[in-house]
């Protein structure tokens, strides 16, 4: 395996070898029972790896092979909380403002209603263009990325609500990452995020040697008929951009060398779960952690307020570009009722999932190639997974 750190007694770490038994029972009965077709989870607490696994096979750009601890996937959504991350540090640095006007940083952005839309309200959900498009092999061509950004509209006035943008907001906060930093948005994780942290196994951006380890993306399962999902009360977004079409483009890899960053970073779950225990301040042995606690404290609060994600009618939760768990709704927001309120992380397509606990100092990633057309399944998957994963600390460390 090709992991940052290597795998730790887990009665070293306080991990329960029983829990983590059930854990991994339940991950691989997906795969065993031909509902997905590979997958890997990792646990990680006090800055070391305490449990790896992958399981089923994978096809690599044409080559099959079983799956492995060193088998790269598509993160997704999980994206979001590195990019937002990088972002936290230019706080930290002094050269961004929660309450600055986005205008005011990348001038190209101030139109169409969008001249008010705030650092904060990107990271938020609450900026008001959850449907704006952007083709992914735009980014490296300046013009066409600031023609975009100029294009869109609001559709309602920022901060009004709450509307999961899946990833609109994050393509400008790439730019604000540029335009503060002086660097390349990946160079800027390169150099802040994962170097730091001892993390070579998280690209956002791949180059032509991290192709060949990537899993490529598969669909499985059937989709819900319109008439099941309005009998389960299920409100599913038809202009969604994640849908099955824009998730097999990631088996390109030009669109995965762009590092899309609000769902292209490809990675292992064990670095995965490294990375949420360096954001918990406990870096692995030899790495750093970049954030300060005061930053983190200023990022995992919750900002939303009474806002209600309108798909799960239930209060967003949200901290800056990461979702917190919170009160008995944690289910809805893809968290076990075994996490505490404090537990925050980020959900990506298919049910993957990564998170940190500050209460137990558990982080936890679990990643699969496989994307099931029954939007309800992955969700599941994922709370699941999570609260067998949260009661693994079995002792205090």
């Amino acid at each position: 395996m090709t992991t940052s750190a290597a795998i730790a007694d887990p009665a070293s770490l306080g991990l329960d070898a029983a829990a983590l038994e059930a854990l991994a029972a339940r991950a691989r009965r997906d795969v065993e029972d031909g509902a997905l077709p590979s997958c890997q989870l990792a646990v990680a607490r006090h800055g070391r790896l305490g449990f790896v696994a992958s399981y089923g096979r994978v096809t690599h750009e044409g080559v099959e092979r079983a799956a492995g601890d060193d088998t790269l996937y598509v993160i997704f959504s999980c994206t979001k909380a590195i990019t937002s991350a990088a972002t936290w540090l230019l706080w930290q640095d002094g050269l961004l403002g929660w309450d600055e006007r986005v205008a005011d940083v990348v001038p190209e952005f101030g139109t169409n209603g969008k001249q008010a839309v705030t650092v904060e309200q990107l990271l938020l959900h609450t900026a008001g263009f959850p449907h704006a498009p952007f083709a992914p092999l735009d980014w490296d061509d300046r013009a066409k990325r600031l023609a975009r950004f100029a294009r869109w509209r609001t559709e309602w006035e920022p901060g009004s609500r709450f509307e999961y943008h899946p990833s609109q907001t994050m393509w400008v906060l790439a730019e604000l990452i540029e335009r503060r930093s002086g660097e390349d948005f990946r160079a800027f994780i390169r150099r802040r995020v994962t170097a730091p942290l001892g993390l070579s196994d998280l690209h956002v951006g791949c180059d032509d040697a991290v192709h060949p380890r990537v899993a490529d993306v598969v669909h499985v399962g059937t989709a819900l008929t319109p008439a099941e999902l309005a009998r389960l009360g299920v409100a599913v977004d038809p202009a969604n951009e994640v849908n099955e079409e824009n998730l097999s483009r990631f088996n390109r890899r030009d669109v995965r060398a762009v590092g899309v960053p609000g769902g292209g970073a490809v990675a292992n779950a064990a670095s995965l779960a490294l990375f949420y225990q360096g954001l918990l301040g406990c870096p692995p042995p030899g790495g750093s952690a970049p954030w300060k606690p005061e930053t983190l404290r200023e990022a995992t609060r919750v900002r939303t307020g009474d806002l209600v994600d309108p798909m799960l009618r239930r209060r967003a939760n949200r901290g800056l570009g990461i979702v917190v768990a919170g009160d008995e709704d944690r289910p809805f927001r893809g968290f076990g009722r075994t996490q505490s309120p404090a537990a925050f992380g980020h959900m990506g397509a298919g049910g993957q999932v990564a998170w940190a606990d500050p209460a137990t100092g558990i982080s936890f990633a679990y990643l699969t190639n496989g994307h099931d057309r029954n939007v309800l399944k992955p969700g599941a998957r994922g709370v699941g997974l999570s609260a067998r994963a949260a009661v693994c600390a079995g002792a205090p460390g």
